[in-house]
């Protein structure tokens, strides 16, 4: 992993860590909180295990809309977000599909203005 990449995601965890009392949050934690802010509001914090699933694949999928790999079709009638798939995603190794991901989360931190590097 390139040292701007450890950087930053050191950063952002940091940030994650104090702001939520975490410690160490992980891909999955925040990838979580991205999905839990992208839904919006939150009516009851208890969410089911498919809920959790949604909740990452939401997060997932706004972070790699910045690239141009999925795009939002709109919103459910249980007010979730729909996704579409655009273009496929690299097939890669698990190393190499843990820094997409965290580079795509920097730089989904960076766009929604909520951590400035």
């Amino acid at each position: 992993m390139s040292n701007e990449i450890l950087t930053k995601w050191g950063q952002l965890t940091d940030f994650i860590a104090n702001r939520f009392d975490h410690k160490n949050p992980d891909l999955n934690a925040i990838l979580f909180i991205i999905g839990i802010r992208e839904l919006g509001t939150i009516s009851d914090s208890n969410f089911s295990k498919d809920e959790k699933v949604m909740l990452l694949h939401i997060a997932t999928c706004k972070i790699l809309s910045y690239s141009g790999y999925y795009e939002l079709e709109g919103i459910d009638s249980d007010g979730w977000p729909r996704w579409k798939s655009i273009k496929p995603i690299p097939m890669l190794d698990l190393s190499e599909q843990e820094l997409f991901l965290k580079q795509h989360i920097i730089e989904y931190f960076d766009k929604e203005e909520i951590l400035a590097f």
